[in-house]
């Protein structure tokens, strides 16, 4: 088990309606706040005004790597990049638009132990990637180095593909890849200077080949900007030998809709 998914052995933990009244205790005491500082919302979340913002994926959209359409261009329909160069994913998926308006709470959920936001993304995903939920065997996120783990003591995937786990009813497995590699920050890197960067980088251990051998996969991540880490992901998995790996995200940059490889 990684650091961020292991639970002490024999701890009691408590029941669906113990957490329940626990949470309707707190909001009671500390009544829920508006996650982009507006008017306090009747639960957990964005204020009205904040949800009109965020610029969700609703489709039309491409089959291969989710870049919306301005028009249906019919089911199953894959968008002009991906057919001139397959991914190694199969299909893909983001919740919304990584804008102005969505980078906020996602770089609070990675860099400002806003854990608390996970739950929230985690139900984002299950409405945005449910075709791949229905089809998939087992959920894993994108692996954070041990030392970039101990620095920020969370995995944010992690954090997002645990509740979608609980969610969907899907296997969640938290150590199935590992970064075998430490790698730079791959901002302001080109697209293939972030492919060299995580070039190797990801590995599946020998412990976990049978967990994934023969399985669907549905890898989870924050943000797609260029795809070069959810590539090397990707080929870890295939390698290791599951059926096929799919990709689902908080938030895609827009400009992948020109060129996501």
């Amino acid at each position: 088990m990684s650091l961020q998914d292991e639970d002490a052995r024999g701890r009691w933990k408590p029941g669906v309606r113990v957490k329940a009244a626990v949470r309707t205790a707190l909001d009671l005491i500390f009544p829920p706040q508006s996650l982009d500082a507006g008017p306090l919302p009747q639960s957990p979340g964005f204020s009205a005004e904040a949800w009109s913002r965020i610029s969700f994926i609703d489709g039309p959209l491409c089959d291969g790597c989710g870049t919306p359409f301005e028009y249906d261009l019919g089911e199953g329909v894959r968008c002009a990049d991906c057919l001139a160069k397959p991914r190694a994913f199969s299909r893909a998926r983001a919740a919304c638009l990584y804008d102005d308006a969505s980078r906020g709470p996602i770089l609070q959920l990675k860099h400002a132990d806003r854990t608390d936001l996970a739950p929230l993304f985690a139900r984002w995903l299950s409405r945005a990637a449910r075709d791949l939920l229905g089809d998939a065997d087992a959920i894993v996120p994108v692996p954070l180095h041990p030392s970039r783990l101990l620095g920020r003591r969370y995995n944010q995937a992690a954090e997002i593909a645990r509740p979608l786990s609980r969610l969907s009813g899907v296997a969640y497995l938290p150590d199935a890849l590992v970064r075998v590699r430490s790698t730079g920050t791959q901002g302001g890197k080109s697209g293939s200077g972030r492919r060299r960067n995580v070039a190797a980088a990801f590995a599946v251990p020998e412990a976990r080949l049978a967990q994934v051998a023969g399985k669907r996969v549905l890898l989870i991540d924050d943000v797609m900007t260029t795809g070069a880490t959810l590539e090397g992901c990707c080929r870890a998995l295939l390698a290791a030998g599951a059926a096929c790996v799919d990709v689902a995200v908080i938030a895609r940059v827009k400009e992948t809709a020109n060129r996501s490889i």
